[in-house]
Formats: structure tokens, sequence, C-alpha cells
């Protein structure tokens, strides 16, 4: 029996008590974690294979490949660029799986304030496969109004960030 790793949340952020959940998950043969991670890690590969992030922006100057600890800037799904934090990273290891996660925040009136938890896990798996999966919890009215949109926007972006994820370990 195998059993999977899980995102680790933090209590505020915990799935179904935001406005906005959304969790996609892929397991494709033929690459490993050690493949996948540089191209998730690296911002400046993102807009390469992923065409719903833009103005990546590191105000500090550190980037583009994110660390613990880092703020960063991006836009996605028509915001503004999001003020975010890198708060977990562990890269992939013998047994261990790669850990990444960032808050993204938007302030301002309650018609536009946002706070997000985005949540990637990427592990290799027996059989030469590799799992990455995504998790994503927003709190605000825009999160909650992406929510209510058929077909759910976060669910389908986050796909093609998979999607385009994998194309490109493949190809690289």
């Amino acid at each position: 029996m195998t059993t999977q790793n899980a995102i680790t949340w933090p209590e505020r952020y915990l799935p179904g008590t935001g406005d906005n959940f959304v969790s996609n998950e892929v397991v494709v043969a033929g690459l490993s974690a050690a493949q996948v991670w540089p191209l998730l890690t690296d911002t400046s590969r993102w807009e390469g294979y992923y065409d719903n992030v833009a103005d990546i922006s590191f105000p500090a100057g550190d980037g583009p490949v994110l660390s613990q600890g880092v703020h960063f800037s991006f836009g996605t799904f028509g915001f503004p660029p999001l003020d975010a934090e890198v708060v977990e990273l562990q890269h992939p290891g013998e047994g261990t799986p790669g850990r990444l996660s960032w808050t993204a925040k938007q302030e301002g009136t309650p018609d536009e304030k946002l706070d997000v938890l985005h949540a990637w896990l990427v592990e290799d798996l027996p059989g030469g496969r590799v799992r990455v999966l995504t998790q994503e919890t927003q709190i605000g009215r825009p999160a909650a109004e992406l929510a209510a949109q058929r077909p759910n926007p976060m669910l389908n972006g986050h796909q093609a960030w998979l999607d385009g994820l994998v194309g490109a370990a493949r190809n690289s």
C-alpha cells in the first residue's frame, strides 16, 4: 500500500473555511520531482508555460527563484499584481515531497480585499511517476465571485498551470 502526502494547511486557510477552494492534481509517468521542481520554483519560467500569470516582480531584489520568506508580486485571474510571500518551501528529496506555499494579498475595500494561500506538493511515486498537487484557498468577496462562476476559472486556470508545467518538464 502506498500513502500520498498532503498539503500542510495553516488554520486560517483550511479548505472549506474560505470563500473559494480548488484542488488540482496530476500523476504522470516518466517524470520526476527533480524535473518538475525547478520549473515551479523559478518564476522566470512561469510565463513560458502558463498564460494566466504576468507582471512578476521581486520588490526587494530577490528572485526569480523562490525561497523561504521571499516577497514577490504577480498578476493573475485579472487581478492587479498581488503581494505574495513564500511561507513554506521544502525541496523534494529521496522520500521527501517538495512543498511550496505562498500567501497572496490584495488590500482595499471589502469588494477588493483578497487573501490567498496557494500550496503545491511535488512528489515522486513508485514506478517512475511524479505527483503534482496544487490547492488554493481564497478569502474575500472577489474569491466568492470567482467561486460562483461556471465553469470555475480558478479550477480551470490551475489545471492549465499543471498541464503547462508537465509539458515544460517533458520538453526540458
